[in-house]
């Protein structure tokens, strides 16, 4: 099991955490002044949020197809009994908002491709800013081999809306192989300085100022997931001005995308 809690972070917002369940086992979640997203990135299981029981889940794993995920908002509970090997992810930031639990269905989610030429990738928005939540937003995204993704580099440190918003961001990394790696670059940020992370299937990068482009090694397709929060439930950026000219450049999308379809 991941378990990262916003006080081991050193930040406000986000705990996040990836749970293993095994066949006949449960995993039960209880939110007290804190909402939270469950995204099954893998397995089947049998959910029991309070609207009766519901089996859910469809594909394998992250490759295999679109995602299930259950909004858990405040003073709610949920159990999760799995009938195959279950991979579900876990984040939770502090709310006392009074909304309904939501589950996204593979069908609900959107899927869009982004970026053009070795900068293109696709996204599968989750929950987006449009999802009735209080601060959660739940974004997969999946970048062939050799591409560059998050590009042209932009930042979402400085509550300045409507041009930026102070969104904290999770990634966490899945390699379509075990030997495959991404690196992500981290720069211009108050609180890192300058450095540049290599990710492994499995790892989890921690996004809380400054610009972080991504770039999965040839070869090796790559997806992570994002879970954001912030000041506002909004995604607006900040491009840095010195690589914004890409853009100009792009006239065909990579071939090889999207990567997974419905």
């Amino acid at each position: 099991m991941l378990r990262v809690t916003r006080e081991q972070a050193g930040w406000d917002w986000m705990s996040f955490i990836v749970h293993r369940v095994q066949p006949g086992d449960a995993f039960r979640a209880t939110t007290v002044d804190e909402e939270a997203v469950f995204v099954l990135l893998g397995g089947t299981c049998v959910a029991d949020w309070g609207a009766g029981i519901r089996r859910i889940g469809k594909r394998k794993n992250i490759f295999d197809g679109f995602p299930y995920a259950l909004y858990l908002p405040c003073g709610n509970k949920a159990e999760f009994t799995a009938e195959t090997v279950c991979e579900i992810a876990e984040c939770r930031v502090p709310s006392t908002a009074q909304l309904e639990p939501q589950l996204v269905c593979p069908s609900d989610v959107v899927s869009s491709l982004r970026g053009g030429g070795n900068a293109s990738r696709q996204i599968v928005d989750i929950i987006g800013p449009a999802f009735t939540a209080d601060k959660l937003m739940v974004i997969e995204v999946y970048t062939p081999g050799g591409n560059w993704s998050s590009y042209p580099p932009h930042k979402h440190d400085v509550h300045n809306p409507p041009r930026e918003v102070d969104l904290d961001e999770i990634y966490y990394y899945r390699i379509c192989q075990p030997e495959g790696f991404a690196l992500q670059h981290l720069y211009a940020g108050e609180h890192a300085g300058e450095r540049t992370l290599k990710a492994m299937d499995g790892d989890t990068i921690l996004v809380h100022s400054g610009y972080h482009p991504v770039v999965a090694g040839p070869g090796y397709d790559v997806y992570y997931l994002n879970f954001l929060a912030g000041s506002s439930r909004t995604l607006a950026v900040t491009e840095d001005p010195n690589h914004v000219w890409i853009r100009s450049t792009w006239n065909h999308t990579d071939p090889r995308l999207p990567l997974i379809k419905a």
